[in-house]
């Protein structure tokens, strides 16, 4: 059993693109349990209270909870065009959820592990946090003073256990930069931190205090019990959780999340994937103002399977990436249109006019198979360890290969009817079929396409199985069809499916 979960996103604003590769990417990771045979939960939803909210919500003349509903439906909108396949979307407003928390509160408090207190400190409204710092290194924007009643979580407590989890799972926070730097934390020593809020009418009510709200953080990760059904019996079936999030967010599930578990004794992160940022020109890219980038034309522009390759290919996992429309471009013209768009319509159109339009059975001892088997070896490799960019390299390494392969046979200067030009097709054919599984995570719909147009039936590949040599049965109808990826010129837009 695997859960994965995305962060919940705020809904003072739109659904951007840096929310779109952190969720692109945990549906990818989640794509591949399934191929491997796995069940597989995957959630995500939105986080709706809090100052931030609240603040936006006054700002736009609307109430809150009509922000939040108007902004949760464009996520749905928007996670369902770029083909996010969760299982369960979360809304903190909704009644279950606040069921979740508030038992989650309960349970804190009766262990001992709260205590009232008093805050006299900066509070960032934009990262919804606690904070020195009198301006925000992310937004880049003055925090504020706050100074109020509340409740104090004893975080200082759980020092010992957090570094007994971090030395008995090594593994648990990747790559090991963002567990050194989760660690760093640990060694300058844990300082309790408020729970609540006093001065805000807009979340979760305190049980035992309904003058105080539940902080936004706290009520935000307990979404993640929530959507596994705690505290109900069939919550063991999927918990512990694998959490996908950007490194701005890693002290709150690196250290508040499992030290919140440990508090009423629940399972730790089974493992915590942290991603970089997106960067333009240098500065992360923001939701509004000169660094936005409208996720909708991007979407338009280059489809949804476009985009998603990008995201997961140029953005190797832990460090920031830089990002812009020209490399999007840059990356869909050469692997997608160039590379593998033209090796399927090169083979496509040769098995119709060689072989007329039947699929050749692929040679046991191809040339092609070792590299079929290196690149299915290192790509698998790449997606259990959580890097689909190496994975994706790896599946691009077989298609240019079987593009050299055919340059080199030149199946096309063959009688029609030759022996040797249908084995070749074959041969072709089966690394088309494995790179249709390989990239199956990235590009779901281009990987179906790919198995429909070769004359395979019912894509529901295996992993392993469906990853070795000589799979293609052969005599299969193969047809041409129109271009897989159009090429892009400036301006111009793919069509609304993502490809053609």
């Amino acid at each position: 059993m695997t859960y994965l979960t995305t962060p919940i996103y705020y809904v003072n604003d739109l659904p951007h693109v840096g929310h779109a590769y952190t969720t692109v990417l945990a549906d990818a990771l989640a794509r591949w349990e399934r191929l491997c045979g796995r069940p597989v939960r995957l959630v995500t939803g939105t986080d709706e209270h809090g100052a931030k909210v609240r603040r936006a919500a006054s700002e736009a003349g609307i109430a809150p909870a009509t922000l939040a509903d108007r902004t949760a439906g464009r996520f749905r909108a928007t996670w369902d065009r770029l083909g996010i396949g969760y299982d369960e979307f979360v809304r903190t407003t909704s009644a279950r959820h606040r069921e979740t928390v508030t038992e989650l509160l309960t349970r804190v408090h009766d262990a001992g592990y709260l205590r009232p207190g008093r805050y006299d400190g900066r509070y960032c409204v934009g990262c919804e946090a606690y904070t020195t710092e009198p301006v925000c290194s992310v937004h880049n924007r003055p925090t504020e003073l706050v100074g109020e009643e509340n409740w104090f979580f004893r975080l200082s407590e759980f020092a010992r256990p957090l570094a007994e989890w971090f030395d008995r799972c090594p593994d648990a926070v990747r790559p090991a930069s963002r567990r050194n730097e989760a660690l760093g934390w640990l060694r300058r020593g844990l300082t309790d931190f408020s729970i609540s809020r006093a001065n805000l009418d807009w979340g979760i009510p305190l049980p035992w205090d309904p003058t105080q709200v539940t902080y936004v953080w706290f009520d935000a990760l307990g979404s993640y019990l929530t959507a596994a059904g705690w505290p109900a019996p069939e919550f063991s079936r999927w918990w512990p959780a694998r959490h996908v999030i950007g490194k701005d967010i890693l002290r709150f599930h690196a250290i508040y999340w499992p030290a919140i578990l440990l508090a009423v004794d629940l399972p730790l992160p089974e493992r915590i994937t942290v991603h970089g940022f997106l960067l333009q020109r240098g500065s992360k890219i923001a939701k509004s103002g000169e660094r936005a980038v409208a996720l909708d034309d991007l979407l338009d522009r280059f489809g949804p399977e476009g985009l998603r390759y990008h995201l997961l290919r140029d953005n190797p996992v832990g460090p920031d990436g830089e990002f812009s429309s020209a490399s999007v471009e840059a990356r869909y013209n050469a692997d997608l249109a160039n590379t593998l768009g033209n090796l399927l319509s090169r083979v496509s159109a040769l098995v119709v006019s060689r072989c007329a339009g039947t699929g050749p059975a692929p040679s046991r001892r191809s040339g092609l198979a070792p590299a079929a088997a290196r690149a299915a070896e290192a790509s698998a490799a790449g997606w259990a360890a959580g890097q689909p960019s190496d994975a994706l390299a790896a599946a691009w390494r077989l298609v240019a290969a079987t593009n050299s392969y055919l340059v080199s046979a030149q199946p096309w200067r063959l009688p029609a009817d030759s022996p040797e030009a249908a084995t070749i097709l074959g041969d072709a054919l089966e690394a088309l079929r494995i790179v249709a599984v390989l990239a199956a995570p990235a590009v779901p719909e281009t990987a179906a396409r790919i198995w429909r147009q070769i004359g395979l039936d019912g894509y529901a590949p295996r992993v392993p199985d469906d990853l070795t040599w000589g799979g293609y049965p052969g005599g299969r109808p193969v047809t041409r069809a129109a271009p897989l990826f159009p090429r892009l010129a400036a301006g111009v837009r793919v069509r609304a499916g993502g490809v053609g």
